[in-house]
């Protein structure tokens, strides 16, 4: 089912399927990853009705997203966002398979990011329906392919930031040096400061050389279950809200 909510303190809609592409904190997490400057071009592979484009803009209205999302019915919704919230000189959407050698320009952006399917394909339940399953589960795009196509799409020293899950870490790692991604910032997101890491955000760089930051973790939560600065700060929890904000 078709819903809408609205970005805080932007008056931006966001429409998405709910059975397919609900927003999710993965996203609001990873936009406040990347060093975003004026004019940069940015690419988000695997991009589902645009949420962590439209993030993105709101740190920084100066850059340029285009998104590439396999599924064509949250491509539309992608396009609608764009369309009624006035971004469609900045915010574009293919539909097409990232796999597929002619479906994003080459060497074109300063930037790449990804929310990408966190498990390898039968692992663990199955997501309920297939659009699920593809963004739960690695059954239309790898690791290795995300990380190819990243490589593919950046210029030289272009940077790749993506969201993942802790387990996967030396996945994860390995398969971006193998693309020449070198991991450079690493950063663990933990429910409090006492528990264990639940994702992970990581930044590499095209040719970059060996020499990995470990930043303070992102902790979203006190000890009394109320959210930090910070996390307020990444859901711009500080600007008014209505009961349809996101």
């Amino acid at each position: 089912m078709d819903r809408t909510e609205y970005l805080n303190g932007t008056g931006w809609c966001f429409h998405y399927d709910d059975l397919c592409f609900p927003p999710g904190t993965d996203s609001f997490l990873l936009s406040s990853l990347p060093r975003l400057k004026a004019g940069m071009q940015v690419l988000d592979l695997g991009c589902g009705s645009g949420l962590l484009g439209l993030l993105l803009l709101r740190r920084c209205p100066q850059i340029f997203v285009t998104g590439i999302e396999l599924d064509a019915h949250a491509a539309q919704l992608g396009a609608r966002n764009a369309t009624e919230n006035r971004l469609s000189e900045q915010l574009i959407f293919l539909q097409g398979d990232l796999r597929e050698s002619t479906a994003i320009p080459a060497g074109k952006f300063d930037l790449v990011v990804c929310n990408p399917p966190y498990f390898p394909s039968g692992h663990g339940a199955s997501a309920p329906n297939a659009a699920r399953r593809g963004a739960r589960e690695e059954l239309n795009c790898t690791l290795e392919d995300v990380c190819s196509a990243a490589a593919k799409a950046l210029h030289w020293s272009g940077s790749f930031c993506l969201v993942h899950k802790p387990d996967r870490l030396t996945d994860l790692l390995c398969t971006m040096r193998a693309a020449r991604l070198e991991p450079k910032r690493l950063r663990f997101v933990q429910k409090t400061a006492e528990s264990q890491p639940s994702l992970l955000l990581v930044e590499g760089k095209l040719g970059g050389k060996p020499g990995l930051i470990l930043e303070a973790p992102l902790i979203l939560h006190q000890s009394d279950g109320t959210p930090t600065a910070e996390n307020d700060a990444i859901y711009y929890r500080t600007t008014p809200t209505t009961e349809e904000t996101i």
